[in-house]
């Protein structure tokens, strides 16, 4: 979609345009999906003694929290080409909010992971984010603007992991309440936060620069809901958007199968946590996790940062070639660390391997924006997608007898044989002539601000 008075740079503090006021209330109702979607993960220890779980249970656990996403991002990128960014997001959270409630009521395993699949729903939020980010900013920096927010979003999965087992004990110490409503009414709390955001995307936020998709589309400024129709079936049958699909589920799909089993990996395969007594064991094996999450504070911006210089030298060709380079890099510190014994030498190895599993995703989505223009939440969702179906295959290495730090290193091996795809993912003579010219133009218009600013 072509949208007018997309802005050119990315002021962080200015809170005043609806460009900037889009990239903060996005990343963070992102940030809130982000901290639900993973707060039971560092509490697993805690419900799987209540409720007596089996590895095998643990593992259909994880594949379900990851599951119900993969359709609901599907589907939330082709709403977002009807409906527009603001309106999904708020109903994306306010509804989403429920389950995460909801999982307060869980008494057995079948409720348990029933909650646990619908609450997989907020992840389609990715989606929105990366939509707006992308409706909102030009392209010589929309791969800096995706990847930021983006990454920060994606944060609450870091902070969640540190966060949750300090409210669970707060909880507990404060209300006097025991293990099986400490766990509880931190979820609760969870709901709470996230249909709060949900009301307030939908008075801080508009879908574009101009506008929103309703008022816009009155005027005769924006496509109407029939144009776009058969957008969808654009995407899917374009080559480079699978191609991209399986290569998310190399990068966000690891993410979020770590997010998942970091707490647990590091109290079953650490005899230094063993060691310890239990609260304090979670408390720590939380914070290590927690460490893999919080990469994002930088690393997914690296990844689209770079992406855009590359762009500004080598056109859309160079986006692509960082892209393999990282998810090369991703795929080797993965196998590494799964091989680390000792947490001296895991916890640098598990920040190295984040660094890179983030520049990926950075890099993936700096590419997105440009695969089809006129499909944008299609490909979007269905790339998007592609990290929760990852994260699904990943699942099923966790729940048979297949030790982890085995699975982990089979996850390293795909991630590196995954980075050749890359290689499917071409431009023609006319997209790159296309990109490079609203790269030079944005950049020109960047210039010409700092010289106004400079003269007053």
């Amino acid at each position: 979609m072509h949208n007018e008075n997309k802005a050119t740079r990315i002021n962080l503090f200015n809170f005043s345009t609806p460009q900037m006021r889009a990239f903060h209330v996005s990343w963070f109702a992102f940030f809130l999906c982000f901290f639900a979607w993973f707060g039971i993960a560092p509490m697993m220890k805690i419900i799987r003694d209540e409720m007596s779980l089996t590895k095998a249970q643990i593992g259909w656990s994880i594949i379900g929290s990851v599951s119900i996403t993969v359709i609901a991002r599907l589907f939330i990128g082709w709403l977002c080409d009807r409906i527009g960014p603001r309106l999904a997001y708020t109903w994306l959270l306010i509804l989403g909010s429920l389950p995460v409630m909801g999982i307060a009521l869980a008494q057995n395993f079948e409720t348990f992971l029933l909650f646990r699949v619908l609450i997989g729903v907020i992840g389609a939020s990715f989606v929105i984010t990366q939509y707006h980010t992308s409706m909102m900013f030009a392209p010589n920096c929309v791969g800096t603007a995706n990847a930021t927010t983006a990454g920060w979003g994606v944060m609450g999965g870091g902070v969640t992991q540190m966060v949750m087992p300090l409210v669970f004990g707060a909880v507990i110490g404060l209300l006097g309440v025991s293990d099986y409503w400490g766990w509880r009414i931190s979820m609760i709390l969870a709901g709470v936060l996230c249909a709060t955001m949900g009301v307030a995307y939908y008075f801080l936020t508009q879908d574009t620069p101009d506008g929103n998709f309703k008022q816009l589309r009155a005027a005769g400024k924006l496509q109407q809901k029939d144009s776009v129709k058969g957008t969808f079936l654009a995407a899917c049958k374009d080559s480079r958007v699978w191609a991209l699909f399986v290569i998310y589920g190399a990068c966000f799909g690891i993410e979020l199968t770590i997010n998942n089993v970091a707490a647990l990996y590091f109290l079953d395969y650490f005899n230094e946590l063993q060691e310890m007594d239990m609260m304090q064991a979670v408390k720590m094996a939380g914070l290590f996790a927690g460490l893999f999450g919080m990469m994002n504070v930088f690393a997914r911006t690296l990844g689209g940062y770079f992406s855009d210089k590359f762009s500004e030298s080598r056109g859309l060709k160079g986006r692509v070639q960082w892209l393999f380079v990282v998810l090369l890099c991703e795929g080797m510190a993965l196998m590494f660390f799964s091989q680390m014994t000792v947490l001296t030498l895991a916890i640098p190895t598990l920040i190295l391997f984040s660094l890179f599993v983030q520049m990926s995703e950075g890099a993936t989505f700096s590419i997105v924006p440009f695969v089809n223009k006129k499909a944008l939440g299609s490909v979007a969702g269905i790339v998007g997608a592609g990290g929760n179906a990852g994260a699904v295959a990943a699942g099923f290495l966790f729940k048979g007898s297949l030790p982890w730090p085995t699975a982990l290193f089979i996850l390293g091996a795909f991630v590196t044989t995954a980075s050749f795809l890359t290689f499917v993912v071409k431009f023609n003579a006319d997209a790159e002539f296309e990109a490079q010219t609203a790269v030079e133009a944005a950049v020109n218009s960047n210039r010409e601000l700092e010289l106004v600013g400079a003269a007053s």
